[in-house]
């Protein structure tokens, strides 16, 4: 991701140019997601949070300081909506599915990839978590994760291989791998 390329497009977008929005989605709406994901642990409600940062960033985007990270300003957003809704304690059920067998039994999607990420998200730090989020599900390269996160690539790199190596552990002693 260009940094400057999206920090362009952000003033277009604020100068009037609606069309800016899809580049400025593309980039950053991975990151926006996991942020929520991490923090609610449900799919639907990042989904909701994810939406409703977008709607309230580009709301208040004179807030926003040009040439600043954007993408971590977007994530923080997001993080604090997240926040608030597990604070209002909104987390209700909206499946009459409640077992996690009887979802996989419908052939649902949702249930493809989440137990990597729950297991992640038990044994992993915060900010682990987000680098591996970030790196390996979102694609963003180290050096681009170590920008959004503002420390050095070198921090970005350690915490990643040693995110990684817990999660291989864990997932052996699991069965998992």
């Amino acid at each position: 991701m260009d940094s400057a390329k999206l920090e362009k497009k952000v003033a277009d977008f604020a100068a009037g140019e609606k069309s800016a929005f899809d580049f400025i989605y593309r980039c950053t709406n991975r990151a926006v997601y996991f942020a929520a994901l991490y923090i609610v642990r449900d799919k639907a409600y990042a989904e909701d949070i994810m939406q409703e940062t977008y709607m309230r960033a580009l709301n208040a985007l004179e807030s926003y300081t040009a040439g600043t990270n954007f993408t971590a300003w977007l994530v923080r957003i997001a993080k604090n909506l997240a926040l608030n809704h597990v604070k209002r304690g909104a987390r209700e059920k909206s499946s009459d599915f409640t077992d996690e067998a009887e979802i996989r039994k419908y052939g649902s999607e949702e249930t493809q990839l989440p137990y990597i990420f729950d297991v992640a998200a038990k044994i992993l730090t915060d900010e682990e978590y987000q680098i591996v989020m970030l790196c390996h599900v979102s694609g963003y390269k180290r050096r681009e994760v170590a920008q959004m996160l503002s420390m050095p690539i070198g921090t970005v790199t350690w915490k990643n291989n040693e995110a990684l190596k817990k999660l291989k552990t864990t997932l052996k002693k699991e069965g998992g791998l």
